[in-house]
């Protein structure tokens, strides 16, 4: 009889039965599974709770986390309808149930690792969903959620107690600090859709595309890739950092999911949503992204249209300096407006990189291929990247005692560079200060890339006028363009200055970095610039958040341009390098101070802008 037991199965499972000096080993066992069990459903039902406003039960918790709406219609995502996960939380699961992802839930050892990250990717499903819906109705309807400002000229303004009534949903930041910021625009780019998508879902082409806003971007977990082709019913986990305009200005970091969706012919929707892993215990972010994104319309001509909308949820635990005050409370800073005009900028200068021949009035300079010109604004490009992620200074000192009137002091950061390619090696000090100027931003960004008064701010000039020997155009506006100089400095000729220049409403740059002829040579020739080394340097200009600020922005001169302007200058110095230079931390930071100094005095003279009160 015993060794007939011993060869008995389990009518329940099909396996051999436990034995007799393992039972309570097994029992121990299974209650331990029941405590991380009920830990775990816990977990996800307090992450269910925070996007869909309701504590869950176990048998709801199944139904609510596996039941997935699917946007649009069958034939995007005909696997994903009317299937369901066999797998309840706290109990057993079917060794072969069916699987809506792909994968099997299956009770082995790694069990509770699959089960986790089956409810983990169940949950981006439904939120991803939830999102997407949520995004085409704030896109399509206007009134009553979007109704018209009467202070900015006609701006949509998101209506916070209809919203609510439509989408009821708890804050996730509490106390005095919390700032909604909500914002809808529209615009044509000069790009196709399928181009657009592509961008949107590959990191590195995302930062490429938003340089001045995206500082960091990765791509933490695929999901679904999508049809190809269209890819509708992409999903994915990302990561990005964003930062505008001045070390003043608080970086903004997110964990999201991006979700794309063809709603109808030649109609796409790329809906973002803030996500946390319910492995991770709280969150360290600040900022929380409400379904966001835009809807992209194909056109005519190879263009699109562009629908954006930005509604983000931030504890500012940081309060704003007050020179940004304006700008951040309006939601100009991080605003859909910015990402639209952004995009129609960087738009334009890829349709000038892809020009068949060179223009007109680019001829006459030492850029004679299409290949070197192509190489030039790469290279162009790279530097602009550069300088904006050096403004976010992270492990930022401030030095307030070197404190000018109108001046919010120096900040400063110190980084040792050892591996990033592209950026000289060793010690690298970045500098900035940002001041207010009674001048339009316009005024001063036309100082700023006048040839002719080059020499009044630009310290490589030595008081003479520089030589340009190349003009690349990148938009019809004059302004917006890349140049390179043949700086006057004694005793020296192997020096030229890369530098690029844009303007929108939303803010002006003006970007340079200096550079050795061999190196500009090896561009000019259309050789690969990737790894050509570059330290920019520049200035940020943008209207100081008051109203009518931007007014007149690209209007003749005959039209009065109003408000003031907030200047940002940055530079950055290589302090120590294995090829010799070694200067300490102080004395390098007194050396980039007096650069700085100089040069704001410089500009306020030349501006006429010494007496300020």
């Amino acid at each position: 009889m015993k060794e007939a037991l011993k060869n008995m199965l389990c009518s329940s499972c099909g396996g051999a039965p436990c034995q007799e000096e393992d039972h309570e080993h097994a029992i121990q066992s299974m209650q331990l599974e029941n405590i991380q069990l009920k830990e775990e459903h816990e977990k996800v039902s307090s992450l269910l709770a925070r996007y869909l406003e309701k504590q869950m039960s176990p048998p709801e918790l199944q139904q609510q986390a596996f039941n997935i709406p699917i946007i649009g219609s069958s034939s995007h995502a005909p696997e994903l309808e009317n299937s369901s996960l066999n797998y309840e939380i706290g109990g057993s699961s079917s060794s072969h149930g069916p699987s809506r992802y792909g994968m099997q839930i299956m009770v082995s050892d790694d069990h509770n690792l699959l089960r986790s990250e089956g409810i983990e990717k169940a949950l981006m499903f439904k939120v991803a969903a939830a999102a997407m819906n949520e995004l085409i109705r704030l896109i399509r309807i206007n009134e009553p959620l979007w109704t018209k400002s009467s202070t900015q000229d006609g701006k949509p303004i998101l209506q916070h107690e209809n919203y609510e009534k439509i989408f009821p949903r708890t804050n996730s930041f509490k106390g005095a600090n919390l700032r909604v910021e909500a914002t809808k625009e529209s615009g044509i780019v000069s790009i196709n859709s399928i181009q657009l998508i592509d961008m949107f879902l590959d990191p590195d082409k995302w930062v490429n595309l938003f340089p001045t806003i995206v500082t960091k971007a990765e791509t933490m977990k695929v999901i679904e890739n999508g049809l190809v082709g269209s890819r509708s019913g992409a999903l994915q986990l990302m990561f990005e950092q964003m930062h505008v305009l001045s070390p003043l200005v608080q970086p903004r970091e997110f964990q999201f999911l991006r979700y794309c969706q063809q709603i109808e012919e030649g109609v796409w929707v790329i809906a973002d949503v803030s996500f946390d892993s319910f492995r991770q215990k709280t969150s360290f972010f600040h900022s929380w992204r409400h379904p966001s994104g835009c809807m992209i319309q194909e056109i005519p001509n190879g263009c699109s249209m562009v629908t954006w909308v930005e509604h983000v949820e931030v504890d500012d635990k940081i309060q704003t300096h007050q020179l940004y005050k304006d700008l951040i409370a309006t939601g100009i800073a991080y605003g859909a407006e910015r990402w639209i005009m952004e995009l129609q900028r960087i738009c334009e200068r890829f349709a000038c990189f892809y020009v068949e021949r060179i223009p007109s009035q680019d001829s006459g300079g030492v850029i004679n291929s299409l290949e070197g010109r192509r190489s030039v604004m790469n290279f162009s490009h790279r530097m602009i990247k550069v300088f904006c992620e050096s403004l976010t200074m992270s492990g930022n000192l401030d030095f307030p005692h070197m404190n000018m009137e109108n001046n919010s002091g120096l900040r400063v950061s110190i980084r040792k560079n050892r591996n990033h390619l592209g950026q000289p090696k060793g010690m690298i000090v970045v500098a900035a200060t940002s001041i207010w100027l009674p001048l339009h931003y316009m005024k001063v960004f036309e100082f700023f890339t006048d040839d002719r008064r080059r020499a009044q701010w630009d310290v490589l000039c030595f008081g003479n006028d520089a030589n340009k020997v190349a003009h690349i155009s990148n938009e019809i506006h004059p302004g917006n363009c890349i140049s390179i100089y043949r700086p006057f400095i004694p005793n020296e000729n192997n020096a030229l200055v890369l530098q690029e220049s844009f303007t929108t409403p939303m803010g002006s740059y003006v970007v340079y970095a200096p550079t050795d002829v061999a190196a500009m040579n090896s561009a000019i020739n259309g050789e690969d610039s990737s790894m050509l080394p570059v330290l920019p340097s520049g200035f940020v200009i943008s209207a100081d958040g008051e109203p009518n600020a931007a007014l007149g922005a690209f209007n003749s001169s005959d039209i009065e341009r109003l408000g003031g302007s907030l200047l940002t200058v940055a530079f950055q110095i290589l302090a120590s390098s294995p090829d010799g230079i070694n200067m300490s931390n102080m004395e390098s930071v007194e050396a980039v101070n007096s650069l700085l100094t100089s040069t704001i005095l410089k500009v306020k003279d030349a501006l006429n802008c010494n007496n300020l009160e």
